[in-house]
């Protein structure tokens, strides 16, 4: 009889409560701002992640190491409350109130030079593994569905704005992404093979706007 094949992701716990190993916290290297906090809810009849940002930045991660090739990740989202002053293509509104990121093992070769110099000093002063190249799909205040950009303060991170605005506010969204045409689409240029992915992570943050956001994430599923 066939077994039934493990999943790709731990549930984020097994009951309410804290989030359970191998999901673990992880902010920017030497950060001094509080961690945005996350924690296992039932709501609307379902197990969720809840994530409140307040004047905060952390992401919630869970390690993998696996071909990237085929991949899909599926979730549910809810945002209650967006960042009311958030502009992703500005430092200063660089926040989202709610993201899912997949992290790529992209070869340090395989980096602009500029970029490579700056990836490096930034792993020498973090304790985390920092991912040379990040997919985040997000749920943003203002850009249309369907747009892609760079975070603004590095391009080893990239956006898809998959939900905008407040018209669905407190309403489940189902999603369902390829991952790898995803990279290839924002990072194609680079490289001319799907790396592995080292890791998928949740989170949100409100630290350079200075303000709140409040989202849930369920069912989040990794399969080829």
């Amino acid at each position: 009889m066939a077994c039934a094949q493990e999943p790709l992701l731990a549930p984020f716990a097994p009951a309410a409560g804290e989030p359970a190993p191998p999901w673990h916290v992880v902010g920017l290297p030497r950060q001094t701002k509080p961690f945005t906090k996350f924690s296992v809810v039932e709501i609307d009849g379902r197990r969720a992640l809840r994530v409140a940002a307040e004047e905060s930045y952390g992401n919630l991660v869970h390690s993998l190491n696996l071909a990237g090739v085929g991949l899909k990740l599926s979730w549910q989202w809810r945002v209650d409350r967006l960042v009311a002053a958030a502009n992703l293509r500005e430092r200063s509104g660089d926040d989202v109130a709610l993201k899912v990121c997949v992290l790529f093992d992209v070869p340090l070769s395989s980096v602009p030079f500029l970029e490579r110099q700056v990836l490096r000093v930034a792993r020498s002063q973090s304790a985390q593994p920092l991912p040379a190249a990040t997919v985040c799909y997000v749920w943003d205040g203002e850009l249309p569905a369907g747009s892609s950009l760079n975070n603004a303060f590095t391009s080893r991170l990239r956006y898809i704005v998959l939900q905008n605005g407040p018209a669905k506010l407190q309403q489940w969204i189902d999603e369902q992404r390829d991952i790898g045409a995803d990279f290839m689409k924002l990072f194609g240029s680079e490289v001319s093979a799907l790396p592995p992915v080292i890791g998928v992570a949740v989170g949100a943050d409100a630290d350079n706007t200075r303000g709140r956001s409040l989202g849930f994430v369920a069912n989040l599923v990794l399969q080829p």
